[in-house]
């Protein structure tokens, strides 16, 4: 048996736990720059409002009926998850943590002791609410596409408590005739209409076709492999989670500008500040990186703008590969040079680590490569020789005080004015921002 637990609204329910007068009315929170709705609450919903609306278009929706409306969060809504599933890996005997607000549970062979798994899964449900405060729902089912479906149909039916369990064949059967066909996991907008087209509707419609007819149009085994998860038989278990322990095989950082950037000192300064953040999750899995890309991009919706709108450079490093943010930042600023074109308004920037392995490894030279100029020979030096404890005391500082705590002085954002810190250039709009109120002493909340 699997079982799914997915966090409702979850970027929402963050915002609601420490500002619960939010409770009951409608909530969207926008994506990076504030440019698009990614979470709604129930009432939002209720609005019309949609998953990907641009916010200058639902504007004046949102103020008609006086929405609240929030920047993301991301400081605070990681360790919401990371609170989530902690408590979640000590209720069950295995996790995969399969987003930021879903992971699927390892059942099998607990229904020997407690009989009926919906009581087990309420206690669940139950028990994230009480130590984090965020609203979940729970599918329990024999196979992972039968427990998403589960859970999908939990959500939707508020009479079921938020809790789903797909026990026996009669109960399968039900749900799979409650989901369209293109809802179910791992079928897409195109499969949705061929499927469509076939006669087949239903989740239960694609339950009934045989192996065969799943093999010829639904993609090969792939496709066989998700018929047969939802006729009950289990043909995938836990993976690796994307917690950290799941080792990524590209690792990338990229952002739009908060507003376009003209001057190369502050492009290079945004790119200073991905590479940074990308090389500190390339040290968290414990690999090195020997295929550098950076890229930049213009506006392609300017009406002043020629293509190509984006601009990449790809280089294998020739010092072999590393790990070190000052090495690979080296690379980068060489790079950025031959892609900069003075006069140009940038709206994008960011950067790809690939080509990832463990430390020590070896690397495979060619003859005829030539190695990427070096700007100077200080940082030459620093090619020659990496320097793993730097980047273990700064990884420490900042796990110890917090993200950013400790930076590359390319990447520092400017001093104070007025006792105020100002916004680095390249940083996105954030005009709705909650606190950090669980990661940052400053914004702790303080009970008198």
């Amino acid at each position: 048996m699997f079982g799914l637990v997915d966090c409702n609204n979850f970027y929402v329910s963050c915002e609601r736990v420490f500002q619960p007068r939010y409770e009951g009315r409608p909530v969207v929170v926008l994506s990076n720059n504030d440019g698009n709705i990614i979470s709604r609450s129930a009432e939002a919903k209720a609005l019309g409002l949609q998953m990907g609306d641009p916010y200058f278009q639902v504007k004046p929706l949102l103020q008609q009926h006086n929405v609240t409306v929030f920047s993301s969060n991301y400081a605070l809504y990681g360790d919401m998850s990371r609170r989530v599933m902690w408590y979640l890996g000590q209720s069950a005997p295995g996790v995969e943590i399969y987003s930021i607000d879903e992971a699927f549970l390892d059942l099998a062979g607990m229904e020997k002791h407690l009989g009926s798994l919906d009581a087990f899964a309420r206690k669940i449900r139950a028990g994230v609410k009480a130590r984090t405060g965020i609203p979940t729902c729970v599918g329990v089912a024999p196979t992972k596409t039968l427990a998403k479906l589960a859970n999908r149909i939990a959500k939707k039916n508020p009479d079921l408590g938020g809790v789903l369990y797909l026990d026996n064949a009669d109960r399968r059967a039900w749900a799979l005739g409650q989901v369209a066909v293109g809802d179910v996991w791992g079928i897409g907008r195109q499969y949705a209409a061929k499927l469509t087209a076939a006669g087949i509707d239903t989740a239960a419609d694609l339950a009934r076709v045989s192996d065969t007819w799943a093999r010829k149009h639904l993609g090969g085994v792939v496709g066989a492999r998700l018929v047969q998860e939802l006729q009950g038989r289990p043909c995938a278990g836990l993976h690796p989670s994307e917690d950290g322990t799941l080792a990524r095989q590209s690792i990338s950082c990229s952002r739009t500008f908060g507003r376009p950037l003209a001057a190369f000192a502050d492009v290079q300064a945004a790119v200073a500040s991905f590479l940074s953040r990308a090389a500190e999750k390339l040290r968290r899995q414990n690999d090195t990186a020997h295929v550098l890309t950076v890229f930049l991009s213009k506006n392609r919706f300017a009406t002043n703008v020629l293509p190509p709108f984006s601009r990449s450079a790809t280089l294998t490093l020739p010092s072999g590969p590393t790990a070190d943010t000052t090495v690979l930042l080296s690379y980068a600023r060489a790079m950025l040079s031959r892609l900069w074109e003075p006069g140009t308004l940038y709206h994008k920037a960011g950067v790809v680590l690939d080509g990832l392995e463990p430390p020590g490894t070896g690397q495979q030279l060619s003859l005829f490569d030539s190695p990427a100029p070096i700007p100077n020979k200080r940082e030459e030096k620093s090619l020659q020789a990496e320097r793993p404890g730097l980047m273990a005391s700064l990884d420490a500082l900042n796990q110890r005080f917090g993200r950013g705590t400790v930076r590359v002085a390319s990447a520092v954002l400017p001093p104070a004015t007025g006792g105020r810190p100002v916004r680095a250039p390249w940083e996105g709009k954030a005009q709705w921002c909650s606190p950090a109120y669980t990661t940052r002493l400053e914004d702790l909340l303080i009970v008198r």
